[in-house]
């Protein structure tokens, strides 16, 4: 059974990787957007097929399992040929705004959908046909974004067309050029990223390109006549494409990796133990909360990828300044949980939420544009493993074992108390029963709380520093920052 649990929970790593990685390939100008959405979706994808699961509603729980093991994998190989990377518009087009402003609303709408039929069904006893209807309106949602692609294919303008048909490609001779002319061609260029002046990088884009062709053109010239002696340069730079390897002596790369693993490590131990903090605060309907935070948790991958966009694009400081903010609100969320005032429940799943689900719209997206695309799948996995890490330590160790602890000192009380007041043989048997270990209070999360928002705050700090050390890269890819 354990290996079973084991293959099945990690088949969705290659589902996501897939994905992910070709969409990421196919619109590298809009990444943050892209990795939201992706990353949304799949946060969803449990309450759509239970939704699902609903119509065919059975007491025997194999249908259940049956539906999740055939379901997904006849999709796969349905779509294995067409989730790739293609060739196409790998520009910005005007329509581009558009096209995601719908999905961002299909997306808004599909969460309020579902988080209001998961309140409905669990306020009222529906019916089969009412649960079917609702469920084929969520299918009708999840079918609307294929508008986009048909209507751009019949009703595509024929300026964006020309445009894309007089961008330069490369040729086939220069693909198959020697290694020594390529590796050549790489030098050169790694000296006019060397030689060029500082203020290159705060022209326009075309005028920098201008500038950086001359220089290298002049550097071509003077190698020929062996006038410049180029000195090669030790791996990539930020931007370029890094291999694994590469990536694991960058510092940038675990300031990002930390930064996800007490962010994100510390939002799942929330998750793991909602059920227990609502409970331990007096609040009967504990699922509610779990619901609630799913859907925030969508919401903030969805939001995290579109305001980082925003961040690169409209002002070019680094992506890693949205993830700060997020940190800062699961420190805050973290707090509500600490103090357990009246109605902080609700406040800090929300900030908790939408902050955890920010940090996977946002590093993923991160680390394709400082350590390139060519194998993001390996970068990204590698920086996945943050989050499981993270839940061991802080959910596992830290929040189980001051909750058990704190239960075992009211089991313990409990058990004095009951002893003074009954005597005889009652009292043996009572001393003879094993306490239960159940806490109750603000005393049961209120050290792990506290805790957790130290964590963020480390995070934030480390994000931080990531932003001041790659503020000359994002400058680079996207221009002179607005001002």
């Amino acid at each position: 059974m354990c290996i079973l649990i084991f293959i099945g929970n990690n088949g969705e790593t290659y589902f996501n990787t897939a994905a992910l990685v070709s969409c990421v390939q196919n619109f590298p100008k809009s990444r943050g957007p892209i990795v939201g959405i992706l990353k949304g979706f799949a946060g969803l994808s449990g309450a759509i097929l239970t939704q699902i699961y609903a119509i065919v509603h059975s007491p025997d729980d194999a249908a259940l399992i049956f539906m999740v093991a055939v379901g997904p994998t006849m999709v796969v190989i349905a779509l294995m040929f067409i989730v790739r990377p293609v060739g196409g518009h790998r520009q910005v087009r005007p329509s581009d705004g558009t096209s995601f402003t719908f999905v961002y609303s299909v997306c808004l709408l599909l969460a309020s959908y579902l988080m209001g039929v998961m309140l409905l069904e669990d306020l009222v006893d529906l019916s089969q046909s009412v649960t079917v209807v609702l469920t084929v309106i969520l299918i009708m949602f999840l079918l609307v974004p294929i508008v986009i692609p048909v209507l751009l294919s019949f009703f595509s303008d024929d300026d964006e067309t020309l445009y894309a048909l007089l961008l330069p490609s490369p040729r086939k001779e220069e693909a198959s050029a020697s290694t020594s002319s390529e590796e050549q061609h790489e030098v050169i260029l790694s000296e006019v990223e060397d030689e060029k002046p500082k203020d290159v990088d705060l022209l326009p884009a075309s005028e920098r390109q201008r500038r950086i062709a001359e220089l290298q053109t002049r550097l071509f010239q003077a190698a020929a006549v062996g006038a410049v002696r180029v000195k090669r340069r030790k791996g990539p730079r930020r931007g370029e494409d890094f291999t694994l390897m590469q990536a694991l002596i960058k510092a940038d790369f675990w300031l990002l990796f930390f930064s996800l693993l007490l962010g994100s490590g510390s939002g799942l131990t929330v998750i793991d133990n909602l059920g227990q903090m609502s409970q331990s605060l007096g609040y009967e309907e504990t699922h509610i909360f779990v619901s609630m935070i799913s859907i925030w948790n969508f919401l903030g991958r969805i939001g995290g990828g579109y305001f980082s966009e925003i961040i690169v694009k409209d002002y070019a400081y680094p992506r890693a300044i949205a993830l700060a903010i997020a940190q800062v609100l699961m420190a805050i969320g973290h707090f509500n949980f600490a103090m357990a005032w009246p109605g902080t429940m609700y406040i800090g799943t929300l900030l908790v939420g939408v902050g955890y689900g920010a940090h996977w719209a946002i590093v993923p997206a991160a680390a394709s544009e400082l350590f390139g695309v060519k194998n993001f799948g390996a970068l990204y996995n590698f920086l996945t493993v943050a989050n499981p890490a993270g839940s061991l330590v802080f959910s596992g160790v830290i929040a189980s074992g001051i909750y058990d602890s704190e239960a075992a000192k009211q089991a313990q009380q409990r058990h004095n108390s009951t002893s003074l007041a009954m005597s005889g043989r009652v009292a043996g048997m009572v001393s003879g029963a094993a306490p239960s270990l159940k806490c109750e209070g603000a005393v049961c999360f209120f050290l792990s709380s506290l805790i957790m928002s130290g964590f963020c705050i480390i995070a934030f700090g480390l994000s931080l520093i990531l932003v001041y050390r790659t503020k000359i890269v994002y400058t680079s890819l996207y221009g002179k920052p607005r001002t």
